[in-house]
């Protein structure tokens, strides 16, 4: 009987996914979800180009995170922004948010690398439980009542400056951790709201707002892999702790 329900559970999971994407259909105009569906999915592309980014640090010696990566990522990012949003120049800004995302992907290489070390499963760990959480902030964000999240812009940029200052004058590493993903979580409130609206005025750039989804999620996911990997070691030098005192 067990057996029977359980498939009925996930349909039924599933469905209701279904239902939250679909439902937006009342909320959104047509001229919004088109613009949406362009930039979630240059979004999932960019992230594929980070993944990429990500293993040619991890698995090969072609590229490693250093400083001129840093400033080839700096100067991609300008070229994106000087470039004007017009259809002419779509396959080159595309291209330039390529480069961004492999380069930003590299970046993270030495996270990842040291996460790889104390435990493997952590990267995809942290990577699901970002996917969730940008979905459900995301979605949070697109039934909200439009302007709702906007008044965030202020006190997220003052508690962005807070976090800067406490990287500097404080030692309270674990605490900045979790502030840092608290406030990433509200930048995706942020940016999904800023986005429609931006549309809502006749803005078209799916590309840009790709970019400030991207940066969102990627932060997101940077603060679980470090978070994730202090409970494993604080985990593993528990145990050895206990087992010399067994002896």
């Amino acid at each position: 009987m067990a057996a029977r329900t359980a498939p009925n559970d996930s349909t039924n999971i599933f469905a209701n996914i279904g239902r939250a994407f679909s439902s937006l259909d009342d909320k959104l105009e047509k001229r919004q979800k088109t613009h949406l569906k362009n930039v979630y999915g240059s979004l999932a592309v960019g992230l594929g180009a980070a993944a990429v980014g990500a293993s040619v640090h991890l698995f090969t010696n072609i590229l490693r995170a250093n400083f001129l990566l840093s400033l080839g990522s700096i100067a991609l990012m300008f070229m994106l922004m000087s470039t004007p949003a017009v259809p002419e120049n779509q396959k080159k800004r595309f291209g330039y948010f390529l480069g961004f995302c492999f380069i930003s992907g590299v970046s993270t290489g030495p996270l990842l690398e040291h996460a790889m070390m104390i435990n493997p499963t952590i990267i995809l760990t942290a990577f699901l439980t970002t996917a969730f959480v940008f979905t459900c902030f995301s979605l949070s964000a697109l039934y909200a009542p439009s302007t709702k999240y906007l008044y965030l812009g202020g006190t997220l940029a003052s508690a962005s400056m807070a976090l800067l200052f406490m990287a500097i004058f404080t030692r309270y590493y674990t605490v900045m951790m979790w502030m840092g993903l608290g406030i990433s979580c509200a930048f995706i409130l942020y940016d999904t709201q800023l986005i429609v609206e931006k549309n809502r005025m006749g803005d078209e750039d799916y590309i840009w707002h790709s970019v400030e989804l991207f940066i969102d999620f990627i932060q997101v996911f940077r603060y679980l892999v470090v978070l994730l990997s202090q409970k494993e070691e604080k985990r593993d030098n528990n145990r050895r702790r206990n087992e010399r005192s067994a002896y």
